[in-house]
């Protein structure tokens, strides 16, 4: 899905260029050049000219040693009870790929909790993007509890 289009200098006259940007969420394993093969096959003319705006930098994810995965079971219980935890892969822009190129392992927890059985109010990078206030101050207080279960070190 194209998440910005431009064309076009004036509301009265018939635009000259037209741009779409395919902002790309690309998953570890995947190769860029077969996304930018999909994306020719899908838009099907040769008029339209694809070109990639940036390029990708891979990164391998980072194994969850099982204390730390035990740690933050145990902070997120404190706060909402008997809930699994489901990790998940955050496909936005992060400086950690720097890192775990690296070597250094990079983690990434929200303490954003969503119910699997509501559905999603996900306003997440528009104008109205927002999250309930419980949700805010559940979040801070987890993360608060986090940092302090894993200071000590015992958690890595």
């Amino acid at each position: 899905m194209a998440t910005l289009i431009e064309g076009g200098h004036a509301v009265n006259a018939l635009p000259q260029r037209a741009a779409a940007t395919i902002n790309c969420r690309i998953l570890p394993g995947v190769d860029p050049a077969n996304v930018e093969q999909t994306i020719r096959r899908v838009v099907a003319d040769t008029a339209v000219s694809v070109t990639r705006a940036d390029t990708a930098t891979p990164s391998p994810p980072s194994p969850l040693p099982p204390p730390l995965e035990q740690t933050i079971s145990a902070v997120a219980a404190s706060i909402w009870g008997s809930v699994p935890l489901v990790p998940t892969m955050e496909t936005g822009a992060t400086d950690g790929l720097f890192l775990r190129n690296a070597g250094i392992p990079v983690y990434g927890v929200s303490g954003y909790f969503a119910d699997p059985n509501v559905p999603a109010d996900t306003r997440a990078h528009g104008l109205n993007e927002r999250i309930g206030v419980k949700a805010f101050y559940d979040q801070l207080e987890f993360t608060y509890r986090l940092l302090k279960a894993i200071g000590d070190g015992s958690a890595m």
